[in-house]
Protein backbone atom coordinates (compact mmCIF):
# COMPACT_ATOMS: atom_id res chain seq x y z
CA UNK A 1 0.00 0.00 0.00
CA UNK A 2 1.50 3.43 -0.64
CA UNK A 3 0.87 4.31 3.25
CA UNK A 4 4.00 1.65 3.32
CA UNK A 5 6.42 3.62 0.52
CA UNK A 6 9.26 5.44 2.60
CA UNK A 7 11.53 7.90 1.19
CA UNK A 8 14.18 5.49 0.55
CA UNK A 9 11.64 3.79 -2.14
CA UNK A 10 11.49 6.83 -3.73
CA UNK A 11 14.88 7.06 -4.02
CA UNK A 12 15.19 4.04 -5.30
CA UNK A 13 12.29 4.09 -7.89
CA UNK A 14 13.44 7.71 -9.11
CA UNK A 15 16.89 6.47 -9.85
CA UNK A 16 15.34 3.65 -11.60
CA UNK A 17 13.39 6.29 -14.09
CA UNK A 18 16.69 8.32 -14.35
CA UNK A 19 18.33 5.25 -15.58
CA UNK A 20 15.66 4.46 -18.58
CA UNK A 21 15.07 8.12 -18.81
CA UNK A 22 19.15 7.61 -20.20
CA UNK A 23 17.88 4.75 -22.48
CA UNK A 24 16.06 6.72 -24.75
CA UNK A 25 19.45 8.27 -25.35
CA UNK A 26 20.84 5.16 -26.53
CA UNK A 27 17.50 4.76 -28.65
CA UNK A 28 18.64 7.98 -30.03
CA UNK A 29 22.03 6.69 -30.81
CA UNK A 30 21.28 3.60 -31.87
CA UNK A 31 19.43 4.81 -34.95
CA UNK A 32 21.63 7.77 -35.59
CA UNK A 33 24.35 5.18 -36.03
CA UNK A 34 22.09 3.36 -38.29
CA UNK A 35 20.22 5.57 -40.72
CA UNK A 36 22.41 7.40 -43.37
CA UNK A 37 24.32 10.38 -42.52
CA UNK A 38 21.38 12.92 -44.00
CA UNK A 39 18.72 11.57 -41.97
CA UNK A 40 20.97 11.89 -38.27
CA UNK A 41 19.58 15.07 -37.26
CA UNK A 42 16.04 14.23 -38.14
CA UNK A 43 16.39 11.23 -35.75
CA UNK A 44 17.76 13.13 -33.02
CA UNK A 45 15.13 15.80 -32.70
CA UNK A 46 12.14 12.99 -33.45
CA UNK A 47 13.30 10.66 -30.31
CA UNK A 48 13.60 13.74 -28.09
CA UNK A 49 10.05 15.25 -29.45
CA UNK A 50 8.63 12.02 -28.81
CA UNK A 51 9.03 12.09 -25.65
CA UNK A 52 7.89 15.11 -25.16
CA UNK A 53 4.76 13.97 -26.32
CA UNK A 54 4.90 10.60 -24.70
CA UNK A 55 5.12 13.03 -20.89
CA UNK A 56 2.22 15.34 -21.90
CA UNK A 57 -0.66 12.27 -22.94
CA UNK A 58 0.62 9.90 -20.34
CA UNK A 59 -0.17 12.72 -17.77
CA UNK A 60 -3.00 13.64 -18.94
CA UNK A 61 -4.73 10.50 -19.82
CA UNK A 62 -2.63 7.09 -20.13
CA UNK A 63 -1.90 7.26 -16.45
CA UNK A 64 -5.37 7.00 -15.54
CA UNK A 65 -6.21 4.94 -18.02
CA UNK A 66 -4.01 1.93 -16.63
CA UNK A 67 -3.24 3.07 -13.12
CA UNK A 68 -6.90 5.08 -11.90
CA UNK A 69 -4.38 7.87 -11.22
CA UNK A 70 -4.97 11.45 -11.59
CA UNK A 71 -3.06 14.20 -10.68
CA UNK A 72 -5.63 17.02 -10.52
CA UNK A 73 -5.46 16.55 -6.48
CA UNK A 74 -4.00 19.58 -4.09
CA UNK A 75 -0.15 19.56 -3.77
CA UNK A 76 -0.07 18.48 0.13
CA UNK A 77 -1.74 15.31 -1.48
CA UNK A 78 0.83 14.90 -4.11
CA UNK A 79 3.57 14.98 -2.08
CA UNK A 80 2.62 12.36 0.79
CA UNK A 81 4.59 9.33 1.24
CA UNK A 82 7.48 11.47 0.12
CA UNK A 83 5.46 12.32 -3.13
CA UNK A 84 6.11 7.78 -4.46
CA UNK A 85 3.56 7.85 -6.80
CA UNK A 86 4.59 11.17 -8.63
CA UNK A 87 8.12 9.33 -8.66
CA UNK A 88 6.32 6.01 -9.79
CA UNK A 89 4.95 7.94 -12.76
CA UNK A 90 7.94 8.94 -13.83
CA UNK A 91 9.10 5.50 -13.56
CA UNK A 92 6.49 3.96 -15.53
CA UNK A 93 6.40 6.58 -18.30
CA UNK A 94 9.72 5.91 -19.17
CA UNK A 95 8.57 2.35 -19.92
CA UNK A 96 5.63 4.30 -21.99
CA UNK A 97 7.95 6.83 -23.97
CA UNK A 98 9.79 3.56 -24.85
CA UNK A 99 7.16 2.22 -27.28
CA UNK A 100 7.11 5.16 -29.72
CA UNK A 101 11.24 5.35 -29.50
CA UNK A 102 10.80 1.51 -30.65
CA UNK A 103 8.69 2.46 -33.53
CA UNK A 104 10.85 5.15 -34.44
CA UNK A 105 13.57 2.98 -35.49
CA UNK A 106 11.61 1.01 -38.03
CA UNK A 107 9.96 3.61 -39.55
CA UNK A 108 13.00 5.96 -39.87
CA UNK A 109 13.92 7.98 -43.07
CA UNK A 110 10.57 8.41 -45.00
CA UNK A 111 8.08 9.20 -42.29
CA UNK A 112 6.74 11.93 -41.60
CA UNK A 113 7.73 14.17 -38.13
CA UNK A 114 4.51 15.70 -37.23
CA UNK A 115 2.02 12.98 -38.05
CA UNK A 116 4.13 10.82 -36.17
CA UNK A 117 3.95 12.70 -32.97
CA UNK A 118 0.34 12.32 -33.70
CA UNK A 119 0.84 8.52 -33.55
CA UNK A 120 2.95 9.10 -30.42
CA UNK A 121 0.40 10.92 -28.34
CA UNK A 122 -2.22 8.51 -29.37
CA UNK A 123 -0.44 5.62 -28.61
CA UNK A 124 0.64 6.27 -25.34
CA UNK A 125 -2.69 8.14 -24.05
CA UNK A 126 -4.35 4.68 -25.32
CA UNK A 127 -3.52 1.83 -26.76
CA UNK A 128 -0.45 1.22 -24.62
CA UNK A 129 -1.80 1.91 -21.25
CA UNK A 130 -4.84 -0.48 -22.06
CA UNK A 131 -3.12 -3.19 -22.42
CA UNK A 132 -0.42 -2.07 -19.36
CA UNK A 133 -3.62 -1.47 -16.98
CA UNK A 134 -5.03 -5.41 -17.90
CA UNK A 135 -1.20 -6.87 -16.93
CA UNK A 136 -0.11 -4.91 -14.39
CA UNK A 137 -3.05 -3.12 -12.82
CA UNK A 138 -5.70 -6.49 -12.67
CA UNK A 139 -7.96 -4.24 -15.26
CA UNK A 140 -10.44 -5.84 -17.56
CA UNK A 141 -10.91 -9.35 -15.80
CA UNK A 142 -7.82 -10.86 -18.08
CA UNK A 143 -5.23 -11.79 -15.55
CA UNK A 144 -8.50 -13.20 -12.69
CA UNK A 145 -9.55 -15.48 -16.02
CA UNK A 146 -5.82 -17.09 -16.32
CA UNK A 147 -5.88 -17.78 -13.30
CA UNK A 148 -8.85 -19.15 -12.80
CA UNK A 149 -8.35 -21.36 -15.64
CA UNK A 150 -4.92 -22.11 -15.39
CA UNK A 151 -3.76 -21.94 -11.89
CA UNK A 152 -1.01 -18.74 -12.53
CA UNK A 153 -1.60 -14.85 -14.06
CA UNK A 154 0.17 -14.10 -16.94
CA UNK A 155 3.36 -12.67 -16.28
CA UNK A 156 5.76 -10.08 -17.06
CA UNK A 157 7.92 -8.45 -14.75
CA UNK A 158 9.90 -6.03 -16.61
CA UNK A 159 7.74 -5.72 -20.03
CA UNK A 160 9.00 -8.18 -22.33
CA UNK A 161 5.47 -8.20 -23.91
CA UNK A 162 3.66 -5.25 -22.40
CA UNK A 163 7.04 -2.67 -23.81
CA UNK A 164 8.34 -4.52 -26.23
CA UNK A 165 6.16 -6.78 -27.94
CA UNK A 166 3.74 -4.17 -28.00
CA UNK A 167 6.39 -1.70 -29.11
CA UNK A 168 7.29 -4.10 -31.75
CA UNK A 169 3.70 -5.22 -33.43
CA UNK A 170 2.77 -1.84 -33.69
CA UNK A 171 5.74 -0.39 -35.57
CA UNK A 172 5.00 -3.85 -38.13
CA UNK A 173 2.09 -2.72 -39.36
CA UNK A 174 3.34 1.14 -39.42
CA UNK A 175 6.21 -0.06 -41.62
CA UNK A 176 4.71 -1.94 -44.25
CA UNK A 177 1.87 1.03 -44.97
CA UNK A 178 5.08 3.09 -45.65
CA UNK A 179 6.40 0.96 -47.67
CA UNK A 180 10.30 0.37 -48.18
CA UNK A 181 12.66 4.03 -48.46
CA UNK A 182 13.13 4.52 -51.89
CA UNK A 183 15.54 2.77 -53.60
CA UNK A 184 15.78 0.06 -51.12
CA UNK A 185 14.71 -2.54 -53.39
CA UNK A 186 15.14 -2.11 -57.18
CA UNK A 187 12.51 -3.93 -59.51
CA UNK A 188 14.50 -6.71 -60.38
CA UNK A 189 14.59 -7.84 -56.90
CA UNK A 190 18.25 -6.70 -56.12
CA UNK A 191 18.71 -5.20 -52.90
CA UNK A 192 20.58 -1.66 -52.50
CA UNK A 193 22.85 -1.67 -49.51
CA UNK A 194 21.90 0.86 -46.85
CA UNK A 195 25.36 0.97 -44.15
CA UNK A 196 24.61 2.27 -41.03
CA UNK A 197 26.26 5.82 -41.15
CA UNK A 198 28.11 5.62 -37.76
CA UNK A 199 29.45 2.31 -35.94
CA UNK A 200 30.94 4.31 -32.99
CA UNK A 201 26.85 5.89 -32.66
CA UNK A 202 25.70 2.32 -33.06
CA UNK A 203 27.67 0.98 -30.65
CA UNK A 204 27.20 4.06 -28.46
CA UNK A 205 23.77 3.83 -28.35
CA UNK A 206 24.13 -0.27 -27.57
CA UNK A 207 25.98 0.15 -24.88
CA UNK A 208 24.18 2.86 -23.21
CA UNK A 209 21.19 0.53 -23.60
CA UNK A 210 22.46 -2.28 -22.04
CA UNK A 211 23.87 -0.17 -18.62
CA UNK A 212 20.06 1.87 -18.79
CA UNK A 213 18.52 -2.00 -18.91
CA UNK A 214 19.88 -2.84 -15.70
CA UNK A 215 17.79 -0.03 -14.19
CA UNK A 216 14.56 -1.14 -16.37
CA UNK A 217 14.63 -4.73 -14.99
CA UNK A 218 16.34 -4.23 -11.62
CA UNK A 219 13.88 -1.70 -10.17
CA UNK A 220 10.77 -2.79 -11.81
CA UNK A 221 10.40 -4.29 -8.12
CA UNK A 222 10.25 -0.48 -7.28
CA UNK A 223 10.40 -0.91 -3.74
CA UNK A 224 13.42 -2.00 -1.58
CA UNK A 225 11.89 -4.57 -0.44
CA UNK A 226 11.56 -6.04 -3.41
CA UNK A 227 14.69 -6.13 -5.22
CA UNK A 228 16.05 -8.80 -5.67
CA UNK A 229 19.99 -9.79 -7.13
CA UNK A 230 18.91 -12.77 -9.41
CA UNK A 231 16.80 -10.29 -11.79
CA UNK A 232 20.30 -8.39 -12.36
CA UNK A 233 22.29 -11.97 -12.55
CA UNK A 234 19.25 -13.18 -15.25
CA UNK A 235 19.97 -9.41 -17.07
CA UNK A 236 23.78 -10.05 -17.21
CA UNK A 237 23.41 -13.76 -18.55
CA UNK A 238 20.82 -13.24 -20.70
CA UNK A 239 23.11 -10.10 -22.40
CA UNK A 240 26.37 -12.39 -22.43
CA UNK A 241 23.60 -14.99 -24.49
CA UNK A 242 22.66 -12.82 -26.98
CA UNK A 243 25.87 -10.91 -27.51
CA UNK A 244 27.88 -14.45 -28.13
CA UNK A 245 25.24 -15.95 -30.39
CA UNK A 246 24.53 -12.44 -32.48
CA UNK A 247 28.45 -12.83 -33.14
CA UNK A 248 28.40 -16.22 -34.40
CA UNK A 249 25.15 -16.04 -36.42
CA UNK A 250 25.63 -12.80 -37.59
CA UNK A 251 29.23 -13.20 -39.13
CA UNK A 252 31.07 -10.75 -37.06
CA UNK A 253 28.40 -7.78 -38.37
CA UNK A 254 28.72 -5.20 -36.22
CA UNK A 255 24.92 -4.33 -36.48
CA UNK A 256 24.37 -7.61 -35.31
CA UNK A 257 26.61 -7.65 -32.72
CA UNK A 258 25.76 -4.85 -31.16
CA UNK A 259 21.67 -6.08 -31.31
CA UNK A 260 22.62 -8.94 -29.91
CA UNK A 261 22.59 -7.99 -26.23
CA UNK A 262 19.56 -5.96 -26.65
CA UNK A 263 18.20 -9.15 -27.95
CA UNK A 264 18.63 -10.97 -24.96
CA UNK A 265 17.99 -8.49 -22.31
CA UNK A 266 14.60 -8.07 -24.42
CA UNK A 267 13.94 -11.42 -24.10
CA UNK A 268 15.13 -11.79 -20.30
CA UNK A 269 12.66 -9.02 -19.01
CA UNK A 270 9.43 -10.77 -18.26
CA UNK A 271 11.33 -13.73 -16.37
CA UNK A 272 14.23 -12.67 -15.19
CA UNK A 273 12.55 -12.62 -11.06
CA UNK A 274 11.61 -15.72 -11.56
CA UNK A 275 14.34 -18.00 -14.03
CA UNK A 276 17.71 -19.83 -13.01
CA UNK A 277 20.72 -18.42 -14.73
CA UNK A 278 21.15 -20.76 -16.81
CA UNK A 279 17.21 -20.54 -18.25
CA UNK A 280 18.27 -16.60 -18.68
CA UNK A 281 21.45 -17.49 -20.83
CA UNK A 282 19.34 -19.63 -23.06
CA UNK A 283 16.65 -17.15 -23.39
CA UNK A 284 19.31 -14.37 -24.36
CA UNK A 285 20.75 -16.92 -26.77
CA UNK A 286 17.74 -18.12 -28.64
CA UNK A 287 16.44 -14.41 -28.56
CA UNK A 288 19.72 -13.48 -30.42
CA UNK A 289 19.03 -16.04 -33.01
CA UNK A 290 15.65 -15.20 -33.69
CA UNK A 291 16.39 -11.81 -34.38
CA UNK A 292 19.69 -12.48 -36.74
CA UNK A 293 17.32 -14.85 -38.80
CA UNK A 294 14.47 -12.73 -39.07
CA UNK A 295 16.09 -9.76 -39.51
CA UNK A 296 18.18 -11.16 -42.50
CA UNK A 297 14.49 -13.12 -43.47
CA UNK A 298 12.37 -9.97 -43.32
CA UNK A 299 15.33 -7.80 -45.39
CA UNK A 300 15.95 -9.88 -48.07
CA UNK A 301 13.31 -12.21 -48.70
CA UNK A 302 10.07 -10.16 -47.83
CA UNK A 303 10.93 -7.15 -48.65
CA UNK A 304 10.09 -5.37 -45.45
CA UNK A 305 12.15 -2.22 -44.87
CA UNK A 306 12.11 -2.27 -41.20
CA UNK A 307 15.27 -0.05 -40.26
CA UNK A 308 16.98 -0.89 -37.09
CA UNK A 309 14.52 -4.14 -37.35
CA UNK A 310 12.58 -3.20 -34.40
CA UNK A 311 9.69 -5.84 -35.67
CA UNK A 312 12.62 -8.68 -34.58
CA UNK A 313 14.21 -6.95 -32.14
CA UNK A 314 11.29 -6.17 -29.97
CA UNK A 315 7.96 -7.35 -31.51
CA UNK A 316 9.57 -11.29 -31.82
CA UNK A 317 12.28 -11.46 -28.92
CA UNK A 318 9.66 -9.84 -26.71
CA UNK A 319 7.30 -12.51 -27.47
CA UNK A 320 9.51 -15.37 -27.04
CA UNK A 321 10.77 -13.97 -23.69
CA UNK A 322 6.60 -13.71 -22.38
CA UNK A 323 7.07 -17.16 -23.43
CA UNK A 324 10.32 -17.94 -21.83
CA UNK A 325 9.24 -17.17 -18.45
CA UNK A 326 6.38 -19.74 -18.91
CA UNK A 327 9.17 -22.67 -19.47
CA UNK A 328 12.50 -21.43 -17.51
CA UNK A 329 9.98 -19.89 -14.86
CA UNK A 330 9.33 -23.29 -14.06
CA UNK A 331 10.48 -25.42 -10.67
CA UNK A 332 10.93 -28.19 -13.37
CA UNK A 333 13.53 -26.02 -15.18
CA UNK A 334 15.59 -24.42 -12.10
CA UNK A 335 13.29 -21.50 -11.68
CA UNK A 336 11.24 -20.15 -8.94
CA UNK A 337 7.73 -21.27 -10.27
CA UNK A 338 4.32 -19.46 -9.69
CA UNK A 339 3.87 -19.51 -13.49
CA UNK A 340 1.92 -21.43 -15.77
CA UNK A 341 3.00 -21.77 -19.84
CA UNK A 342 -0.63 -21.20 -21.17
CA UNK A 343 -0.99 -17.95 -18.74
CA UNK A 344 1.92 -16.83 -21.14
CA UNK A 345 1.43 -17.93 -24.26
CA UNK A 346 -2.34 -16.56 -23.74
CA UNK A 347 -0.90 -13.09 -22.46
CA UNK A 348 1.75 -12.59 -25.26
CA UNK A 349 -0.82 -13.26 -27.83
CA UNK A 350 -3.06 -10.74 -26.08
CA UNK A 351 -0.31 -8.07 -26.25
CA UNK A 352 0.13 -8.54 -29.84
CA UNK A 353 -3.08 -8.74 -31.07
CA UNK A 354 -3.73 -5.57 -28.92
CA UNK A 355 -0.59 -3.93 -30.82
CA UNK A 356 -1.12 -5.31 -34.28
CA UNK A 357 -4.78 -4.59 -34.32
CA UNK A 358 -4.49 -1.24 -32.24
CA UNK A 359 -1.31 -0.38 -34.95
CA UNK A 360 -2.78 -1.01 -38.01
CA UNK A 361 -5.91 1.04 -37.19
CA UNK A 362 -4.06 4.06 -36.01
CA UNK A 363 -1.61 3.91 -39.19
CA UNK A 364 -4.40 2.88 -41.55
CA UNK A 365 -6.16 5.67 -40.79
CA UNK A 366 -3.39 8.16 -40.63
CA UNK A 367 -2.47 6.96 -44.33
CA UNK A 368 -6.10 8.02 -45.52
CA UNK A 369 -6.43 11.07 -43.99
CA UNK A 370 -3.78 12.75 -43.28
CA UNK A 371 -0.69 10.72 -45.03
CA UNK A 372 2.66 9.39 -42.94
CA UNK A 373 4.99 9.16 -45.62
CA UNK A 374 7.17 12.32 -46.91
CA UNK A 375 6.95 13.77 -50.47
CA UNK A 376 10.08 12.06 -52.74
CA UNK A 377 11.63 14.98 -52.94
CA UNK A 378 12.00 15.57 -49.39
CA UNK A 379 13.05 11.49 -48.50
CA UNK A 380 15.76 12.34 -51.22
CA UNK A 381 16.75 15.00 -49.32
CA UNK A 382 16.17 12.94 -46.35
CA UNK A 383 14.15 15.38 -43.62
CA UNK A 384 10.65 16.64 -43.12
CA UNK A 385 10.01 20.43 -44.24
CA UNK A 386 9.29 21.13 -40.54
CA UNK A 387 13.08 20.10 -39.76
CA UNK A 388 14.49 20.30 -43.06
CA UNK A 389 16.67 23.49 -42.59
CA UNK A 390 18.39 21.67 -39.65
CA UNK A 391 18.93 18.66 -41.54
CA UNK A 392 20.03 20.71 -44.11
CA UNK A 393 22.44 22.74 -42.65
CA UNK A 394 23.77 19.06 -41.34
CA UNK A 395 24.50 17.67 -44.66
CA UNK A 396 26.48 20.84 -45.72
CA UNK A 397 29.11 20.08 -42.75
CA UNK A 398 27.86 23.49 -40.67
CA UNK A 399 27.42 23.30 -37.34
CA UNK A 400 24.79 24.76 -36.18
Amino acid sequence: MIALKSSADTLFILLGAIMILAMHAGFAFLEVGTVRKKNQVNALVKILADFAVSTIAYFFIGYYIAYGVQFFSPAETLVEHSGFELVKFFFLLTFAAAIPAIISGGIAERAKFYPQLLATAILVAFLYPFFEGIVWNHRFGLQAWLKAAFGHEFHDFAGSVVVHAVGGWVALPAVMLLGARRGRYNGDGAIAAHPPSSIPFLALGAWILTVGWFGFNVMSAQTLDHVNGLVALNSLMAMVGGTLVALLLGRNDPGFVYNGPLAGLVAVCAGSDIMHPLGALVTGGVAACVFVWMFTLTQNRWKIDDVLGVWPLHGLCGAWGGIAAGIFGLKACGGLGGVSIWSQLAGTVTGITVAAVGGFALYGTMKKFVGIRLEPEQEFDGADLSIHNISATADHGTSW
